[in-house]
């Protein structure tokens, strides 16, 4: 007891707090650190001798002979058995010193570059009179968020006799028959040289140096590019940070401000039914289960539509886009993503927004589900009206009338302005980390520096919790560092189960040294595929294609082990193509989805977005019947409506109360009637109780049982 009490008046001295802080251990490391000391001597039958002669003057009283201070020197030898990084914390500290980024590029500060920024909203022509400038200088490099970008400028570029290069993770397409370098190159951003000096460099969507996972790049770019002039293009919100960045450069920037070309009208009206429907409208939907649903109700009414989402491949997405803008195709409608946002060049005269909430990942790498963002908002309503298509003027509207008060709201605010700019550790700065604590695994390694790093004002470390999963994911395999945090920055979507595990397969053979051949790959993948039949099928053909990206991709950091770039890139093209089928017939697969599966469960994919959560919840009750289907639904509904409202910034909670009190009237009630999921007798049943519970004060149904049981369900639904 006396022993206890003494160590935990050890922890609580604020001299050894700072004496620890002094020596590396921050309030996390320090707690940690005292946890594991006080378990180490409570419960080891045997510490050493001269630990144990101080504990025991403390605990006998000797004032003289001992103070709980005295135990600092066994409490630290402890923490740096346990934190190995203790013990050279000075070097760790500087390696991970991010303050001075523009300093990690020396090519760049030993140049004076002129910096413009094109300032505008979407369809401005910002971009346009960055490329002019691209076009005519003798050399060039353009950076983009997006491969698709990136080949319509190699494609612009090269129709324009201005021979360039395609650089892309997966890709290198040469101008020259001989391979040999153009003067011009066109890239997605993360490929951008920082050592290849050109006359102009054009650095697209500024605005994302703020992006949580990508902002690094757009920050590397901006420091790093060695041009005589560097074109920014981009929202006005980054505009100060790009000032205040280039003031640490000693670069002063050039703005010129854009207006819209063609004018964008908010309606005053909701669509409200697919009925109201007009040729070159495109309804955007934030979760794919939406566009299934929608396309298939589109269809039911005669009407072809084009369908676009992110996880299909390029290849696709232009072909839809280009089925939708040709006049004489009948399919005059589209449902899209916000995919749409940025990347494809699409003759729209009327944006839909079928809903106005959208899953979200928060600094912390969380997932939230939030009302979608001006900045979103603006970038995905511009694409109404293009300049130079068939529509002169662009409209944008709601579905359900109750959205559209807020989507008013939402456009009339300003854009918050860019506030930081993302940073990411450099595979040098992990090596060197390395080099000091030896034993640590990759994921620690990358915890230790962001713990550590120091960040200047301006700048965040981005999310790193996508490079994390690879590294715990691929930890038990034998790599050497260098080639492990190349298999961690592989561009990959980690809720697909199957490009991950050929991820592992993939470092498994690499780590034995045994060539990823082309026939190995298409038993891995069971190629030959054959056009999908139903959505889950689909599903899976995107997952394929995305393993061919991948193997693509390291086929360029890895050229011995990754040998057959060219074949696979052939029978990527042809998957492209059976994706497109499948795509044409989406109604179709969707149909033999929901007949396949059982009675109220016609899920058709998994899930990835909460907002779908809803029909989940009603799809597992619309089969059975009596009171308790119908509690079940209502439960569903609660804590849907609930789920919606609880992340709605405060400005807009007001009228998202007013659709909490009537679920009836409420777009989600709207959707379950159209899906057949909700009859009119089952509303009518819910608004009646919903408005008893309300008369009696009452939150559940039936009995005070039945309210403890009620809440434990919506509370599992939650998790």
């Amino acid at each position: 007891g006396e022993v206890l009490k003494n160590l935990n008046k050890f922890y609580k001295r604020k001299e050894i707090q700072r004496l620890g802080a002094e020596n590396g251990l921050d309030a996390r490391l320090f707690h940690q650190a005292f946890i594991s000391f006080r378990k180490y001597i409570m419960e080891s039958s045997s510490v050493s001798a001269d630990l144990h002669i101080i504990l025991n003057d403390i605990c006998c009283g000797f004032v003289l002979l001992g103070h709980v201070d005295d135990l600092f020197p066994f409490f630290l030898r402890h923490a740096k058995q346990i934190f190995p990084m203790l013990d050279c914390m000075d070097d760790l500290r500087k390696i991970s010193d991010l303050r001075l980024p523009p300093n990690w590029y020396p090519d760049a500060r030993a140049i004076q570059r002129k910096i413009i920024f094109h300032a505008g909203p979407t369809n401005s022509g910002k971009t346009y009179h960055a490329i002019q400038r691209f076009l005519s200088a003798k050399s060039g490099i353009y950076c983009g968020p997006l491969k698709l970008l990136a080949h319509e400028i190699f494609q612009k570029s090269n129709d324009a006799n201005v021979p360039c290069d395609l650089v892309t993770g997966e890709e290198r397409v040469f101008a020259s028959e001989d391979a040999r370098q153009a003067p011009h190159v066109a890239c997605t951003i993360e490929m951008c040289s920082t050592n290849t000096p050109y006359e102009v460099a054009v650095i697209d969507e500024i605005q994302m140096i703020r992006d949580p996972a990508r902002g690094w790049a757009w920050t590397r770019a901006l420091l790093g590019l060695c041009a005589e002039e560097i074109h920014v293009c981009g929202e006005p919100a980054a505009i100060d940070l790009v000032t205040e960045l280039m003031y640490t450069t000693g670069e002063e920037v050039e703005v010129q401000n854009y207006k819209r070309l063609t004018p964008l009208t908010v309606l005053d009206y909701a669509l409200e039914s697919l009925d109201n429907l007009r040729p070159g409208d495109c309804i955007v939907c934030f979760s794919k289960n939406d566009i299934y649903s929608i396309s298939r109700q589109i269809e039911a009414r005669g009407l072809e539509c084009a369908v676009i989402y992110g996880s299909l491949p390029p290849g696709t997405k232009l072909e839809q886009a280009k089925k939708f803008n040709d006049p004489d195709d009948p399919c005059k409608i589209l449902v899209a993503t916000d995919a749409i946002g940025m990347g494809l060049n699409l003759c729209i005269r009327r944006i839909i927004f079928n809903s106005i909430v959208k899953p979200t990942v928060n600094e912390k790498g969380e997932k939230e589900i939030d009302s979608i963002t001006t900045s979103q908002a603006l970038q995905i309503a511009g694409r109404a009206g293009r300049f130079g298509s068939s529509f002169k003027q662009g409209e944008v509207t709601t579905m359900h009338r109750d959205d559209l008060v807020q989507l008013k709201e939402i456009l009339s605010e300003a854009v918050p302005p860019v506030k930081a700019a993302g940073l990411h550790p450099t595979p040098e700065q992990i090596e060197m980390f390395a080099y000091h604590l030896p034993d640590a695994t990759l994921s620690n390694l990358i915890d230790i520096f962001v713990s550590l790093s120091q960040v200047d004002g301006m700048y965040f470390v981005c999310n790193i919790d996508d490079f994390k999963f690879l590294a715990d994911m691929i930890q038990h395999i034998p790599l050497n560092l260098r080639s492990r945090y190349v298999f961690c920055t592989a561009p990959l979507n980690r809720k697909e189960p199957f490009v991950c595990t050929t991820l592992l397969k993939f470092a498994r053979q690499f780590s034995r040294n045994e060539p990823l051949t082309f026939d190995w790959l298409c038993r891995h993948t069971k190629w030959p595929l054959a056009a999908p039949k139903n959505i889950k099928e689909l599903v899976h053909l995107e997952a394929v294609h995305d393993v061919f990206d991948l193997y693509l991709w390291l086929s360029y950091r890895f050229m011995d082990m990754f040998p057959d770039a060219v074949l696979v890139r052939d029978i990527q093209k042809k998957l492209d193509d059976i994706i497109q089928i499948g795509v044409c017939n989406i109604t179709k697969l969707i149909r033999a989805s929901q007949s396949a599966a059982a009675p109220g469960t016609a899920e058709v994919v998994s899930e990835d977005f909460p907002l779908s959560r809803a029909q989940k919840d009603a799809r597992v009750v619309s089969d059975r019947h009596g009171a308790a289907s119908t509690e079940a639904l209502s439960i569903a509904v609660e804590a849907a409506g609930l789920r919606r409202a609880k992340n709605l910034r405060p400005s807009r909670l007001g009228s998202r109360q007013e659709d909490l009190k009537s679920y009836g009237r409420g777009s989600l009630a709207s959707r379950l009637l159209r899906e057949g999921l909700l009859t009119q007798e089952m509303l009518k049943q819910l608004e009646s109780e919903w408005q008893d519970q309300h008369r009696n004060g009452r939150y559940g149904f039936g009995s005070k049982r039945d309210d403890q049981h009620s809440s434990k369900e919506t509370r599992k639904k939650r998790k």
